[in-house]
């Protein structure tokens, strides 16, 4: 196997284990959008969702990191944002994880941004 080509399982292992933890919190509006071959792209995959509060944000953020570990056994290289859950980002490197509060994404428009990158819809369950 290439190291491309580990990366990319690596990729799509975590992606899974994230939607996992926002669909156990109940995340709204999940989308995953795909930036793999987007030049100026800083990572392969976001993975963006809302919660209905501050409380929920954090819920659904805390659920990613532990079934990420459980998953992978990887802690996020950066966490930012649990201390008002506005905007909750884990960093996983080749994954980032956003996690909002509804108004403050609908604010940002992060996958507008990135309308170049194909995006998948992620059925709640």
């Amino acid at each position: 196997m290439t190291g491309k080509t580990e990366r990319k399982d690596i990729s799509a292992i975590l992606v899974d284990a994230i939607i996992k933890g926002i669909q156990e919190k109940k995340g709204k509006e999940i989308i995953q959008l795909n930036l793999g071959k987007i030049h100026s792209a800083v990572c392969d995959y976001f993975v963006i969702c809302h919660g209905s509060s501050g409380t929920h944000a954090a819920a659904i953020a805390e659920s990613v990191e532990e079934e990420v570990k459980k998953s992978t056994g990887f802690n996020p290289a950066r966490r930012e944002g649990f201390t008002n859950g506005e905007w909750i980002l884990l960093d996983y490197l080749d994954v980032v994880v956003h996690v909002f509060q509804e108004p403050v994404r609908r604010y940002y428009q992060v996958e507008e941004l990135w309308a170049d990158a194909p995006a998948k819809k992620i059925a709640e369950e």
